[in-house]
C-alpha cells in the first residue's frame, strides 16, 4: 500500500508521519498552504484511490466558494454560498472530496458531524445525488463522548463504488448511540468485541455469512461450547459467590493479611467479569442474528432502499429508519405505580415541612 495525505497544519502532518513510522508504514504527507484541501488536490488523486479514510474538522465556515470551485473534486456541485461568496458550512465539501477521490471500485469511511445526515438546502440536493449513485453503503450513528476533547455525537459514513449489484439500491443504517463501553465519566468507546459485532451486522447485510460464523467460533473459542446464555448465567453466579466468599474470608483473616486476601479475590472476580462481558457481547449478537441470518432489529439496524430514503426527504440519519427498540413489559401497572410515587412524594414533602418547622423553631430558641 502507498499512503497519501494532506494536512494544512504542519505540526499535525509531522504527528502523522511519526505515527506511520512507529507502525512501519511509509507515505507522502503534504502540509502547509498547498495542502489546504479546500483549495488544492495536493497529490492529483481525484478518481485514483482504492480507500479513503478521514476525520475532518466539522462545520468549517468562510471557505471561499470560487477558489473551492476552481479546485474541483465536486461531482455534485457546491454547497450553499452566502452573499460574501463564502461557503458557510464545509461538511459537504469534505463529503464530495472523499467520494471524488475514489476509483471505480474504491471505498471510503469517514467521521462527520451528526447534523450532516439531514441538513437542508444545497446540502440536501448533494445528498440526493449521492444516494442516487448507489454508492452509499453504511451509515452509523455514534453517541456522545467518543472524542477525547469533545462530547458531541457524530456519524460514520461508508461509501463503496464496488457494491454488489443487489445492494446498489440499498443502504444499511445502524444506530449505535446506545451501544458502547464506558471508560470514565467523559469518555466512551467500543470494545474489541463490540467492534466485531458491528462488523458482523455489515457482513450479514453483504451476505458474508462465513465471516459471521467465524466470529461465532471465535466467541466459542474464548468462552467454551455451552450456550452463550448459560455462560452468562454461570459467570454471574460465580461472581456473586466469589464476592460472598471474599467478604467472609477477609472478615476471618488477620489484620495484616486482609488486603492480600481481598486482592486475591479481586483478581478472580476481575477475570470472571471479563469473561462475563465477552459472553454478554456474544449473547447480544446471537439473540439478534442467530446462526447468521440478517434481520432488521428495531432500535439498532435496518436496510432501506432508495424509495424509502426519498420518502424520508433524502435523510441519512439512522434513527429515522431503525425506529425505537421494543420495551419489555415489566408487569407494573403504570397508573398504579404513578399513584404510589405521587403518594410517596406527598409523604416526603410533609416530612420536609415538619423538619423545616423544627429547624426554624430550634434556631429561634437559640436566638438566631
Amino acid at each position: 500500500m502507498t499512503f497519501y495525505g494532506q494536512e494544512k497544519v504542519e505540526y499535525n502532518a509531522q504527528l502523522c508521519l511519526m505515527n506511520m513510522a512507529v507502525h512501519g508504514l511509509t507515505g507522502v504527507i503534504k502540509s502547509g498552504n498547498e495542502a489546504n484541501t479546500f483549495y488544492n488536490d495536493a497529490h492529483n488523486l481525484a478518481g485514483c484511490c482504492d480507500y479513503v479514510m478521514a476525520n475532518p474538522p466539522f462545520n468549517v465556515d468562510k471557505v471561499k466558494a470560487e477558489a473551492a470551485q476552481n479546485a474541483g473534486r465536486l461531482p455534485f456541485g457546491l454547497p450553499g454560498v452566502n452573499k460574501a461568496g463564502e461557503i458557510g458550512n464545509a461538511n459537504y465539501l469534505w463529503i464530495s472530496y472523499f467520494y471524488a477521490y475514489l476509483n471505480e471500485t474504491g471505498r471510503a469511511g469517514f467521521v462527520m458531524a451528526s447534523s450532516a445526515t439531514d441538513s437542508q438546502g444545497k446540502d440536501k440536493d448533494i445528498r440526493e445525488k449521492l444516494v442516487k449513485t448507489g454508492h452509499v453503503d453504511v451509515m452509523i450513528s455514534v453517541g456522545n463522548n467518543f472524542f477525547y476533547t469533545k462530547s458531541l455525537p457524530c456519524s460514520l459514513w461508508f461509501f463503496d463504488k464496488g457494491k454488489a449489484e443487489e445492494l446498489k439500491d440499498k443502504v444499511l443504517f445502524i444506530d449505535a448511540r446506545n451501544y458502547y463501553t464506558v471508560v470514565d465519566r467523559t469518555l466512551n468507546e467500543w470494545s474489541d468485541w463490540q467492534l466485531k459485532n458491528l462488523n458482523a451486522i455489515v457482513w450479514l447485510y453483504r451476505g458474508e455469512v462465513d465471516k459471521y460464523k467465524a466470529l461465532l467460533e471465535e466467541y466459542h473459542d474464548a468462552l467454551g461450547e455451552d450456550s452463550f446464555e448459560e455462560i452468562v448465567r454461570l459467570a454471574e453466579e460465580i461472581i456473586g459467590d466469589l464476592r460472598n466468599e471474599a467478604k467472609s474470608a477477609v472478615a476471618k483473616a488477620d489484620k495484616k493479611d486482609k488486603k492480600k486476601v481481598q486482592a486475591g479475590y479481586d483478581e478472580k472476580i476481575t477475570d470472571q467479569e471479563c469473561l462475563l462481558q465477552v459472553a454478554k457481547e456474544a449473547l447480544w449478537l446471537y439473540e439478534k442474528f442467530g446462526e447468521g441470518e440478517y434481520q432488521d432489529v428495531p432500535g439498532l439496524c435496518k436496510i432501506a432502499d432508495q424509495s424509502e430514503i426519498e420518502n424520508k426527504n433524502w435523510s441519512l440519519t439512522p434513527g429515522a429508519y431503525v425506529g425505537v427498540a421494543a420495551v419489555e413489559d415489566d408487569g407494573v401497572d403504570f397508573h398504579e405505580r404513578m399513584t404510589e410515587i405521587h403518594n410517596e412524594l406527598l409523604h416526603l414533602q410533609d416530612e420536609s415541612n415538619q423538619l423545616m418547622a423544627t429547624i426554624s423553631r430550634n434556631m429561634k430558641e437559640m436566638g438566631i
